[in-house]
Parts: C-alpha cells; structure tokens; sequence
C-alpha cells in the first residue's frame, strides 16, 4: 500500500514536472520569435513607427487617480510585475515543497546560482572597474529560465531528468538571487514614508495569510495599492510582485483527501437518473457544489501561478521582448561591442557562468557536501551551465535599470544578445556530444 502511493505521488510531481518544463519551452519560442521582430522591425525602413510604439502614452485608471506612462515603461514598470508575482510563486513553491525544500536538495543548485552570479559579476567588473559603467555588474549574472530549458529540450529524451530538475532548481534559486540583487543595489533615493506605507500594505497581507484568507480577491485588491506604493517609494515597483506572492497562501481550504471523500459523494449523486425538475434543479446544486470543492481543494497560490503563468509565458515576456530587444545594428555598433560594457557582458555571460557554476559544483562534490543528481555527469553540468549564459529576460530588465544613456544601453542589450547565442550554440553542440546516444529512463 505505501509503495503504491509512493509510486502516485511520484507520477503526480513528474507529470507536474513535465508540463512545466513544456510550457517553459514553448515561452522561449514565443520570446525567440518577439526577439526576432523587434530585431527587424529596429533595423528596418519602419524604425521610427517601432520608437514610436515605445513612446506611445498609456494612461491606468486606479479608482479616484490616474497615472501615465510610456508604452515601454508600462511593460517594464507595470506588466513586468506580473512576470516577478510568478517567479515570486515559483521561489516559494520551491522553497515549500520542491527542490528547494530542504538543505540536502537545495545546497547544489543554490550555491551553484551564487557562484553562476559571482563569475560573470567578477569578469564585468574587470572589464569596467574605476568607470561609472561599473554599475551594469549586474547585467550578465541572471539565467533566463525559459531560453535554457528551450534549449534543453531540443535534445529530447536523451535528457536525464535530473540534469532538468537541476537546471530548473538552479534557474529559479539564480531568479531569487537576481531579484535581492535589484533590489538592492538597482533601487533610487527611498521615500521613507512611501516605504512605510508598503509596509502597512505587506502586514495587511501577510496577517490576512495568517488568518487563513484565501480569497484572491483580497490579495489582488492590497496588491496593486502594494504596486502603487512601492512605485513611489524608489525601490523598483517589480518588487511588489514578489513580495506578493510571499504572502500568498501556500494551503488550501480543503485537503485532497477530504476533497475525494466528499466528491465522490456528490459523484454519485450526479450519476442519479433525473425523473423530473425538482431532481434536475438538486443535480445542479450538486454541481455547483462540486465547482465550488474544485477551487477549494487548490490553494491560492497554485490557482494565482496556473493562472498567469500561460498570460505571462505568452504574452508578457514577448512583448517585454519585442518593446527592450529593439537594438539597431551596424558598423559602428558591432565595433562598439568591442568596448569594456560589451566585453564585460559577453564574456561574463559565456565566460562567467560556466566557470562559477562547475566550479562550485566540482567543489562540493569533491568535498562530499552534496553529491549530482541521478545518471548526471560533471561533464553534463558543464554543458548546461554554459546554456546558463543565456541571460536575456533578466538581463534586459536589469540592463534599463543600470543604463540611461541610449549608447550604453544598445551596447548592453547587443551584449546580452551576442552572449545568450553564444551560450546557447555551444551549450547545445556540447551537450549533445556528452549526453548518451538512447533516451535516458
């Protein structure tokens, strides 16, 4: 009886598994092709109507104010916070109950994201010490979790499962760590009183946790005054997303098991033949409460993150992309990739990553504080910790924080660019030689 339920609950955290690895990769097709239109679309004889959607006014109607944005900057302030409020949810999924959950499984790819920050921070700083771009330090050091496990996927079953767990554990452990990194060294002058009032806010939202709120509603109502709060306050207002989703309930009002008990009660009810009104009407209560368990029985984080998550897999990240990747590329600035802010960024991406996460896995593993994953390589670590150097999502976003000058931000986002393809191409073509012939079981 316990192997059997041992053997279920293992196909329910595989197939969940799966279907996220999935949906991840079909998100960096979409972003690929996003990518690819604001490439040409910038370089093209209609480059003024591509400035011209970026400066597009926007106005947001909340209650009794109004505030007015840029096209770009609502992406980048105002729809980028959905994408943190997931990746938020992601942090404390893991943390809770996945790879993350305890020391045993989280110390490899934990301090392997550290070290994967520290190398390409490093090589920047080389590159750009004693000069005002040493502020972009933080452009090369975060892994786009969607490009990578696109990536990965192209060499089908030949894949161990493991080695995918690894790099998803690592990716969303490296977005944690990106985030600290925003907001604390990407933030402008605090308004303390502002900041105060998010505080408040946070309380207000953790307490109603606390005391087993579960409406979604009563987090989306504090989380958008949490939104407007901290966009005034100087720290950036993607933060809200994250802090949001750390105060979303993990627990449902239901158990699962409580929850089959009572439906398959209600089950049986349905399948009862219906001989006139009166019977038809009770069935469809019997539905209705069975709707109503459906949404009990899942907890509102699930239910927040499996609702988002296709919105912002294909829909906010691509126009994220298509509104930040626009970057005109000639002569003079294929030569200006050559500059320190260039250099810093591609070698710290392709060079950087590599280095940091195999050696801290080589590491501790010689030290025997954590042992690779099942049927994984050193050699297979190393291959997916060059497709790590695909930093393109986060790197983007951090790149508008470091830069205001237009020059050094076409020069970083040319970087980020030239270092994500080479990270991906020799990331592939290495893996595809280390990895066995035959699918792995």
């Amino acid at each position: 009886m316990i192997k059997t339920n041992l053997k279920q609950i293992r196909s329910v955290i595989e197939t969940s598994f799966q279907e996220f690895f999935k949906r991840s990769t079909s998100g960096g097709i979409v972003i690929l092709v996003s990518t690819a239109i604001a490439l040409i679309w910038s370089n093209s004889p209609f480059q003024e109507s591509y400035h011209q959607l970026l400066h597009q006014p926007i106005s947001v109607t909340l209650s009794w104010f109004q505030l007015y944005f840029p096209f770009e900057r609502f992406v980048n302030d105002g729809l980028m916070v959905l994408f943190f409020l997931v990746v938020g949810l992601e942090i404390k999924r893991e943390i809770l109950v996945g790879e993350l959950s305890t020391t045993k499984r989280a110390i490899l790819p934990l301090i392997a994201a550290v070290f994967g920050m520290i190398g390409p921070g490093t090589i920047y700083a080389a590159f750009n010490a004693g000069t005002p771009a040493i502020r972009g330090w933080g452009i090369p050091v975060a892994t786009d979790i969607a490009f990578a496990l696109g990536v990965l996927a192209l060499l089908g079953p030949r894949v161990p499962i493991g080695l995918k767990v690894f790099l998803a554990a690592l990716a969303i452990a490296d977005d944690l760590l990106a985030v600290l990194v925003i907001a604390l060294f990407y933030s402008s002058e605090l308004n303390l009183s502002v900041l105060l009032a998010a505080g408040i806010v946070t309380c207000i939202l953790y307490g109603g946790n606390r005391i087993g709120i579960k409406s979604v509603m009563y987090y989306a109502i504090f989380g958008v005054a949490l939104w407007v709060l901290i966009l005034f306050s100087g720290i950036h207002p993607t933060i809200a997303g994250v802090v949001l989703a750390l105060t979303i309930p993990a627990d449902a009002k239901i158990d699962s098991v409580g929850f089959s008990e009572r439906a398959a009660d209600i089950i049986r009810k349905i399948r009862h033949k219906v001989v006139n009104d009166e019977e038809e009407g009770i069935q469809m209560d019997n539905v209705h409460a069975l709707e109503e368990m459906c949404e009990a029985v899942q907890s509102p984080l699930h239910r927040i993150e499996h609702a988002l998550q296709g919105w912002v897999s294909f829909a906010i990240i691509p126009v994220f992309a298509l509104v930040n990747a626009g970057v005109v590329i000639d002569t003079s600035s294929l030569s200006k990739l050559y500059t320190p802010v260039g250099l810093g960024i591609v070698f710290g991406l392709f060079i950087g990553k590599q280095v940091g996460i195999t050696a801290a896995v080589w590491g501790l593993v010689r030290l025997k504080l954590a042992v690779l994953p099942k049927n994984v390589s050193l050699l297979q670590i190393y291959g997916v910790s060059i497709i790590c150097g695909i930093g393109f999502t986060m790197a983007l976003f951090v790149a508008n924080l470091a830069f205001v000058a237009p020059a050094d931000l076409n020069i970083s986002k040319l970087g980020i660019i030239t270092g994500s393809l080479l990270s991906s191409i020799f990331g592939l073509l290495f893996l595809r030689r280390v990895l066995p012939k035959q699918a792995t079981a």
